[in-house]
């Protein structure tokens, strides 16, 4: 397999200015390869974008904190997630990826090593087997506080509907479910997606990836017209992050200040961007420091 990378080598320094303490919910590290192997079973093979970078990122940026996620590149193996947030000063929390056999013991350890929840994937090009009744046994055991992030494509949110409805604990969807942001806010999808977020108070959603969802490409004027209306109608359950380092987007690579420059346009008020960027992370993450 040949090394890929997905990740802008020079991105602009974004117009907007985050607000201090914005945090940078939803990114991802690839090893480096030498201290920590991807995993045989992974889909594709990235260049190294280990913690140096993502940190050099992150204060390029103008952001003060990350929420790393574990990539599926490296399996269940998350010592990759684990030594980034290790290196990050208490500036970073992460969410793993687990067999659904993990012993209570490596839960602790996780927890103590700065993660907070675990995330099911349900793409198929990414994970081979994705067995519902083992991801709910897990999500029964989680420790106290954590969530479960879900990423899956919006064909098949009503199939998945059952499952998510018997998840004990809060529910974050990444990028929102995925989609068709050409429909506009009142398509279809966006329709089935607030009809999902209306179910349960505890279901939060990932306001990201203009890149992946919008094919109008940058500035991505679609993706900003059907999302600003859900942030503005969910403000307590947005969250944002760039997705860097982009995994599998080396064909179309985003430039990451681009990308900060999106949120004014879905969080229209300084209000909005205060919960997107600090208020709802912290409170997923950091509850602890909320007093």
């Amino acid at each position: 397999m040949t090394r890929i990378t997905s990740w802008h080598g020079n991105p602009s320094r974004p117009r907007y200015t985050p607000p201090a303490g914005a945090i940078d919910a939803h990114c991802h590290v690839f090893g480096p390869m030498a201290q920590f192997p991807f995993s045989a079973k992974a889909k594709y093979l990235p260049e190294d974008a280990g913690p140096d970078m993502l940190f050099a990122l992150r204060d390029h940026l103008g952001f003060a904190r990350n929420v790393i996620v574990q990539a599926s590149c490296h399996g269940t193996d998350n010592a990759a997630t684990l030594d980034a947030i290790a290196k990050s000063g208490d500036k970073a929390r992460g969410v793993a990826v687990v067999d659904p056999a993990i012993p209570e013991a490596d839960l602790v350890a996780l927890h103590e090593g700065g993660m907070r929840g675990i995330r099911f994937n349900f793409l198929k090009r990414l994970v081979d087997d994705a067995p519902k009744d083992r991801f709910l046994d897990v999500a029964k055991r989680l420790p106290a506080g954590w969530h479960v992030v879900i990423y899956f494509e919006a064909d098949i949110l009503e199939e998945l509907r059952p499952f998510m409805d018997a998840i004990p604990v809060p529910l974050v969807i990444d990028h929102m479910g995925r989609p068709d942001v050409t429909q506009g806010p009142d398509g279809a999808d966006m329709k089935a997606f607030r009809a999902l977020l209306d179910s349960r108070p505890d279901i939060w959603f990932k306001a990201t990836c203009p890149d992946r969802l919008d094919p109008s490409g940058d500035p991505w004027d679609a993706f900003a017209k059907a999302v600003a209306p859900l942030v503005a109608d969910y403000p307590d359950r947005a969250l944002w992050g760039t997705d860097w380092p982009h995994p599998n987007m080396q064909d179309a690579i985003p430039d990451d200040g681009h990308l900060v420059d999106m949120i004014p346009r879905i969080a229209l008020t300084e209000a909005l961007q205060r919960k997107l960027l600090i208020d709802n992370p912290m409170r997923l993450y950091w509850p602890e420091e909320r007093g």
